[in-house]
């Protein structure tokens, strides 16, 4: 579709009541017999700016590590676009995504930066094309209403992992082996260092969630999720504790706490310390606060999220949680997709790995 037409065609309808095909609002028990696609040598994927501007210049260094897996690489032409804070204008951006998402050779869509503006275009996407032809959606940050949106409308898999600016060829990044090794088809197995804060025990189910400044944004709108037997993940960057407090309380009263199967927090960095001289609790102790009254498991500190090292996590598929004061085990489930073949494990073991290194 040319720009022209898109205009004519896409903007009216979005206006009006959003472009999403009415069989595919609404539904949180839609079952897909179609995944995201493996990927091999060979398949192709997109970089797209949904959120904040990104130059060329800085998504250099993760085209080239693409390109030395054996991608195809196609990148949008929000890329090098500015208009207000965003990456393009909300219809550029929507444009942008929308060419990807239609294209059936496209495999993988990563995002190039979070920021803010996901929110913004989200409702101006067609989804038709991505349920006819999956691919997976990459990046975290602003990027959890994507993946929230997929998981709840489409009960389709993304991934929360690392945006292209951060993906390198260092053999020590964490962040690009990860993903690269989930995109080639290995089944996840993390077995991380434990916390003397987390509750121990055993979970089982669904991992759903994200950056928790987005889980509280997209409650109540057609991106919301059912937290209901779910393993829920946050994290989250630049907040006070006082602001984790309220978005964590929001969620309890909403009852999104209350049935989870398990708690696995990520990293909550760059905490800002203004107005909290009066604030002693620690992030961990505030969200203990919140879900003192549960049976579930809960792991802190695990390695997701605003860092480095930013462990990849498929989303959307059933993992085994086991966690104790020592350690925590983070396991996919190997039935997550009978429709293509399982390979060996993405098996990590950070108390292996210098994570300061």
């Amino acid at each position: 579709m040319n720009r022209k037409g898109f205009l004519q065609a896409f903007v009216p309808a979005a206006l009006t009541a959003g472009i999403l095909p009415k069989q595919l609002l609404g539904n949180n028990q839609l079952q897909l017999e179609k995944n995201p696609p493996i990927l091999n040598q060979g398949s192709t994927v997109a970089i797209v700016c949904t959120a904040n501007p990104v130059q060329l210049k800085s998504i250099e260094k993760g085209v080239e590590t693409l390109k030395s897996w054996g991608l195809q690489v196609k990148i949008g032409n929000t890329i090098g676009k500015e208009w207000q804070r965003f990456g393009g204008t909300d219809i550029e951006r929507a444009y942008d995504l929308q060419t990807f998402l239609d294209d059936p050779t496209i495999g993988a869509i990563i995002f190039a930066r979070g920021g803010y503006g996901t929110m913004r275009m989200i409702d101006l996407i067609d989804w038709s094309g991505f349920v006819e032809h999956p691919k997976w959606l990459i990046g975290f940050s602003d990027v959890t209403t994507t993946l929230l949106h997929v998981h709840t409308n489409f009960n389709m898999p993304s991934l929360h992992a690392g945006m292209i600016t951060s993906i390198t060829q260092d053999a020590k990044n964490i962040t690009a082996i990860s993903l690269h090794d989930v995109l080639f088809g290995h089944r996840i197995e993390y077995n991380l260092f434990g916390n003397n804060l987390n509750k121990e025990g055993f979970a089982s189910g669904v991992l759903i969630g994200g950056n928790l400044s987005l889980l509280q944004a997209c409650a109540g709108s057609v991106s919301d999720i059912n937290t209901k037997d779910k393993i829920l993940f946050i994290e989250d960057v630049s907040e006070y504790k006082y602001t984790i407090d309220r978005m964590l309380t929001q969620l309890k009263r909403s009852g999104k706490l209350s049935q989870l199967a398990g708690l696995i927090v990520g990293m909550f960095t760059a905490t800002k310390k203004e107005e909290e001289d009066k604030y002693l609790l620690s992030i961990e102790e505030i969200i203990l606060e919140k879900v003192q009254a549960y049976n579930f498991p809960v792991c802190f500190n695990f390695p997701s999220g605003h860092i480095r090292n930013n462990y990849a996590l498929k989303m959307g598929v059933k993992y085994d949680l086991s966690v104790s004061k020592n350690s925590i085990s983070l396991l996919e489930s190997p039935t997550n997709n009978p429709f293509e073949p399982t390979k060996p494990k993405l098996s990590i073991d950070n108390t292996l790995l210098n994570e300061s290194s």
